[in-house]
């Protein structure tokens, strides 16, 4: 992934996304304008997935010790 997508947050990401997908369903884009948004819908798609997978890793690692408290396993 490019620098200027990592810098991306996930919001961001989705966001733009989500902007993508109503400028294609719009059918209001020449077609090489649709296919340039449609590569860089996949690009963030790819993105979020991953920007999600991450975050249910940490959050499966996190365990609630007996007595309540929480505690983040090691994801090794």
């Amino acid at each position: 992934m490019t620098d200027e997508l990592t810098s991306l947050s996930f919001e961001d990401a989705l966001a733009e996304l989500e902007g993508i997908v109503r400028q294609l369903e719009g059918g209001q884009l020449r077609l090489e304008d649709a296919i340039k948004a449609y590569e860089r819908g996949a690009v963030l798609r790819q993105y979020c997935e991953t920007r999600l997978n991450e975050a249910e890793a940490r959050v499966q690692a996190i365990i609630q010790r007996a007595d309540g408290t929480l505690d983040a396993k090691s994801m090794d």
